[in-house]
């Protein structure tokens, strides 16, 4: 995700994130533990503290969190993708040079509650980001070129670059003054290099460049709880 460079999580989150992608790579839970030991503590060798029984019993575990979490997406994807998939004709070129203040542009006015507090972290959205020659760096598509559906929306993320938060809250520049985004809402987000990555050089994101958004607000999926026998296996790991 190009939009913020750490979610605000867990560490029992981050902990499901990296087993989950090892999972994709690995059938034995050994080879995962080992990296998840080492990513929350920076030490190597760690064993795991699991019988071999349990050792499976968490692969699968893992494996029908992750088909409920995917289920979640696709079931989201449904109800908003038609929605947010007209928005992507908004991906245009834009001066780069004269983008040096935040705008935002309205839309679509959403019905629900009004994002006031730019640390605000209790809605989801999905969003389309792109570079002044209509680059899509980053967006909520399967596929930023030809979209078929949505990947689950971005969550509770507190260390989103500083022009979305402000973008998408109340706020002010030049004295021109906006509301919040509604929940329901699509807003389109200019975003100068000083509020976006600065001079950092972000790999698909040229240092000192200006970025543009459309970002569509909800309501923050329900979250799906852990299975109880999984939580008792990370409490035996260690994990609280």
């Amino acid at each position: 995700m190009i939009v913020n460079d750490e979610r605000k999580t867990s560490p029992k989150q981050r902990i499901i994130i990296v087993l989950i992608a090892i999972f994709m790579l690995a059938s034995t839970f050994a080879l995962y533990a080992g990296i998840v030991l080492q990513y929350q503590n920076g030490t190597t060798g760690s064993t795991s503290k699991l019988t071999s029984e349990e050792e499976a019993e968490v692969a699968t575990l893992l494996a029908d969190y992750q088909t409920e979490v995917d289920k979640q997406s696709k079931e989201l994807s449904a109800k908003y993708f038609d929605t947010f998939k007209q928005y992507r004709s908004q991906v245009k070129s834009f001066n780069a040079a004269s983008t040096t203040n935040l705008a935002v542009r309205d839309l679509k006015v959403g019905s629900g509650r009004e994002i006031t507090d730019v640390n605000d972290v209790n809605f989801a959205a999905y969003y389309i980001g792109w570079l002044s020659d209509e680059t899509i760096f980053d967006s909520s598509f399967d596929d930023s070129a030809n979209p078929t559906s949505l990947v689950a929306p971005l969550q509770e993320s507190t260390n989103m670059i500083q022009g979305w938060k402000e973008g998408i809250a109340k706020g002010t520049e030049e004295g021109f003054i906006w509301d919040g985004m509604r929940i329901g809402g699509v807003r389109e987000i200019t975003v100068p290099a000083a509020l976006g990555y600065g001079s950092v050089d972000k790999g698909t994101i040229p240092p000192n460049s200006p970025l543009k958004f459309v970002v569509m607000v909800i309501d923050t999926p329900e979250e799906i709880p852990l299975p109880p026998r999984l939580e008792e296996l990370y409490k035996k790991l260690g994990y609280q």
